[in-house]
C-alpha cells in the first residue's frame, strides 16, 4: 500500500522529479490523473484501462501533440505545491490502497481516480450504514421537512446520510442527519476548499466535525455544471440506496436516481400532492417502475434492509429541453468553462474545461451558431 508517507517521499526530489515516480507508482499516478483530467472523462478512462495508470501517464508525456488536453494540464501541474496546499488546508487524499476508501466506489463504470477529504470521520464506515437523501434545490416547506425528518429517523437506526450540501432538500437532509447520531456525507462537485454555496458555511463547518466533505476535484478546481452530474453518481455509489425526496421533472437529482439504478442500488422516492410540479419528478420515478414509494424513516430503512433483494427498473426519463442541449459534449462542457461576463482566451478557457484548444475552437464555432456564445475583441464568454 502507498502511504501518505512513501507519497512524500516520492515527491522529495528536485523539479519535476515526482514525474518519473509516479509512471513507477500506480497510486501516485492516480493522484496525478485525478489533476489533469475531468471525472468520466472517456478518452482518460480508455488509456487507462488499457494500460494501467503509469502507463496512460508515461504516454501523456511520450505523445503529448494526441493528448494534448492532458498534456497542457499535466505541464501546469505542481504536485508536490498541491500536496502542501492539501495538508495545510487540513484535507486528506483518499485512494484505492487506503483502508478508508469506499469500495463501493468500484462498482462505477468510471470510479473516481482519488477522493479529496475533510472532516474527522471515516468515509468508508460512515457509508457502510447510510443512505442518500436527494432533492431539488428550490424545494418546498413540505419536502425540507420530511427530508429532515428521514434523515433525524434514520439516524436513530445507526444510518448516515449522504448528500450534495445543496439548497433545499440536501440541506435539510444534512441538518437532520446533524440533529441524529449517525452522521453525514456531504460530496461537493468543486474541490473541498471551493464550498458551495458559500451560504452554507456554518453547515459545512457542523459536517466537518460531525461527518465528512468529500470530492474527486482536487483543491482549487471550481464546481461547473458539468462537475455537479460527475458528482451525482458518487453520491448514489457511496450508500446502498437512494431516496429523492422532492423533484420536479427538470431536478438534476434525478440524474442521481439514475446512476444508483444503473449499478443496481434501490431507489425509493416520497410523493407529494398531485398536484404539485415540486413533487413530479419523484412520482415519474413510481409510475416508471424505477423507485418504491417512502414516505418516512421506517419506509427507507426497511428499503435499505432489502437490498440486493430488489432490482428497480426505469427505461427512460422525460427528456429535459434546454438550450444547451442542442449542441454536442464537448461543446457543452466548453459552454460551461466560458464566463459570464468578462471573455476569456481559448487557452484559458481549454485549460478550464480540459480540452485542447482546437477542440475548443470547433465547439466555439457551435455554440456560436447556437447562440450560446459570443466573441468580445478576440476573447470569449456566454451568449
Amino acid at each position: 500500500m502507498t502511504t501518505t508517507t512513501s507519497r512524500n517521499h516520492l515527491l522529495s526530489g528536485t523539479g519535476h522529479a515526482w514525474r518519473d515516480a509516479a509512471e513507477q507508482d500506480e497510486q501516485l499516478a492516480r493522484l496525478v490523473w485525478a489533476h489533469i483530467a475531468e471525472p468520466r472523462d472517456a478518452k482518460a478512462h480508455l488509456l487507462i484501462d488499457g494500460v494501467g495508470y503509469p502507463e496512460a501517464l508515461a504516454a501523456v508525456r511520450t505523445h503529448p501533440e494526441k493528448l494534448a488536453n492532458f498534456a497542457a494540464r499535466l505541464e501546469q501541474l505542481d504536485l508536490p505545491e498541491q500536496l502542501r496546499r492539501i495538508e495545510t488546508f487540513g484535507a486528506r487524499i483518499l485512494l484505492p490502497s487506503d483502508d478508508g476508501w469506499p469500495e463501493r466506489l468500484d462498482d462505477l463504470p468510471q470510479p473516481p481516480h482519488a477522493l479529496f477529504v475533510v472532516g474527522e470521520a471515516d468515509v468508508r464506515s460512515l457509508c457502510e450504514r447510510s443512505v442518500a437523501l436527494v432533492g431539488a434545490r428550490a424545494a418546498t416547506h413540505y419536502g425540507q421537512r420530511v427530508a429532515a425528518e428521514i434523515a433525524l429517523g434514520v439516524s436513530g437506526h445507526g444510518v448516515a446520510v449522504v448528500s450534495g450540501g445543496a439548497f433545499g432538500i440536501d440541506a435539510a437532509a444534512h441538518r437532520g442527519a446533524l440533529a441524529g447520531d449517525a452522521g453525514t456525507v456531504c460530496v461537493l462537485p468543486g474541490g473541498v476548499d471551493r464550498l458551495y454555496p458559500s451560504a452554507h458555511d456554518a453547515l459545512f463547518s457542523a459536517i466537518r466535525e460531525r461527518g465528512a466533505i468529500v470530492s474527486e476535484m482536487p483543491l482549487g478546481f471550481a464546481p461547473m455544471r458539468q462537475r455537479f452530474l460527475h458528482r451525482n453518481r458518487l453520491i448514489a455509489a457511496l450508500t446502498p440506496g437512494t431516496v429523492v425526496v422532492e423533484a420536479g421533472l427538470r431536478s438534476g437529482s434525478l440524474s442521481t436516481a439514475r446512476r444508483a439504478e444503473e449499478i443496481q442500488r434501490v431507489v425509493g422516492a416520497v410523493p407529494g400532492p398531485v398536484t404539485s410540479a415540486a413533487s413530479a419528478g419523484c412520482h415519474e420515478l413510481v409510475r416508471d417502475g424505477a423507485a418504491v414509494l417512502v414516505t418516512g424513516a421506517d419506509d427507507v430503512i426497511e428499503l435499505m434492509a432489502g437490498y440486493g433483494a430488489q432490482q428497480t427498473t426505469r427505461d427512460t426519463l422525460p427528456a429535459l429541453v434546454k438550450p444547451e442541449d442542442a449542441v454536442g459534449a464537448t461543446a457543452r462542457a466548453v459552454w460551461d468553462a466560458l464566463p459570464v461576463r468578462r471573455a476569456a482566451s481559448v487557452d484559458h478557457v481549454a485549460t478550464s474545461c480540459g480540452r485542447t484548444p482546437r477542440e475548443v475552437l470547433t465547439a466555439l464555432g457551435e455554440l456560436l451558431a447556437a447562440g450560446l456564445a459570443e466573441k468580445v475583441d478576440g476573447a470569449w464568454r456566454k451568449a
